[in-house]
């Protein structure tokens, strides 16, 4: 499982490091073999394990073709879809039109989401939480029947 939020560099060969703490666990798993995509709902990337990435990939080849919304949403998200692999120094190249959809430049938040991570511009990333956290204080994050059942 994948926790927290790691301040990274993107270099100029658009390549990201992943923290010594994942690499282990990332070539145990999957040998090293990622998938990166697009989010549908925010400014930034998701990164998922093959093995993750193959189960969504089952879900998506389950929806229709024919449906226009459906063909929509495997379109954005396979054909986003980029193969990353870490190399022995734990680097994964992070192709341009990714680079574009998330605004990266060099400085990069890896957020760790459970089994997946996201891939931030740190920029965005500082103002999303801030976003976030003001909403939730302010009562206007509808609490659904999960989050009333969620004790911290």
């Amino acid at each position: 499982m994948f926790r927290g939020t790691s301040s990274i560099t993107l270099d100029s060969k658009n390549r990201i490091t992943i923290p010594t703490k994942y690499r282990e666990e990332l070539m145990n798993d999957c040998q090293g073999k990622l998938i990166c995509t697009v989010d549908i709902q925010n400014p930034c990337l998701l990164l998922y394990p093959l093995p993750e990435w193959e189960e969504i990939e089952l879900k998506l080849c389950n929806l229709s073709n024919i449906n226009p919304q459906e063909r929509l949403l495997q379109q954005v998200l396979l054909g986003n879809a980029s193969d990353c692999d870490m190399d022995k120094n734990g680097r994964l190249l992070i192709n341009g039109p990714l680079c574009e959809h998330a605004n990266l430049a060099k400085n990069v938040m890896l957020v760790g989401q459970l089994k997946r991570f996201e891939i931030w511009c740190d920029e965005a990333w500082k103002a999303h939480m801030q976003k976030g956290i003001a909403q939730i204080q302010s009562g206007q994050v509808e609490l659904t029947e999960r989050l009333l059942d969620l004790s911290l």
